[in-house]
C-alpha cells in the first residue's frame, strides 16, 4: 500500500511561486502515473496536473496556462508541483494521487491512494 504526504504548501502574494511536493512511502511509484488534484471551499477537486510512470506524458487543467510544471524524480519516489505566476483563484487545497496504471488520467475516480492535501493560499 502506498502512502503520500504532500509538503511545500503555504502563503505566498499573488505573482509568487511554490514548489509542492509528494513523497511516496510504502511502494515504488515508479511506473504508477500521479497526478495533482486541487479543491476550493464549495468547489468540485479539479485536475490540475498529471504525469506518467516514465514522466514522458504530462497533461494539464486547462486553466494553469503554461504557469505549472509537474515532474517527477522516480529515484526519490517523489513527484513535484512547481506553480508560477500565482493568483489569487489558485487558493486551494492540494493533493497529490496515483493510479496503479503507468497512463495519465484527468478523472479523480481512475486513481487509488491519495494524499491528506497541502494549503495553497495566495494572497491578491
Amino acid at each position: 500500500q502506498v502512502q503520500l504526504v504532500e509538503s511545500g504548501g503555504g502563503l505566498v502574494q499573488s505573482g509568487g511561486s511554490l514548489r509542492l511536493s509528494c513523497a511516496a512511502s510504502g511502494r515504488t511509484i515508479s511506473s504508477n502515473a500521479m497526478g495533482w488534484f486541487r479543491q476550493a471551499p464549495g468547489k468540485e477537486r479539479e485536475i490540475v496536473a498529471a504525469i506518467s510512470g516514465s514522466g514522458a506524458v504530462t497533461y494539464y487543467g486547462d486553466f494553469v496556462k503554461g504557469r505549472f510544471t509537474i515532474s517527477r524524480d522516480n529515484a526519490k519516489n517523489t513527484v513535484y508541483l512547481q506553480m508560477k505566476s500565482l493568483k489569487h483563484e489558485d487558493t486551494a487545497l492540494y493533493y497529490c494521487a496515483g493510479r496503479y496504471n503507468t497512463w495519465t488520467s484527468a478523472n479523480r475516480v481512475d486513481y487509488a491512494y491519495w494524499g491528506q492535501g497541502t494549503q495553497v493560499t495566495v494572497s491578491s
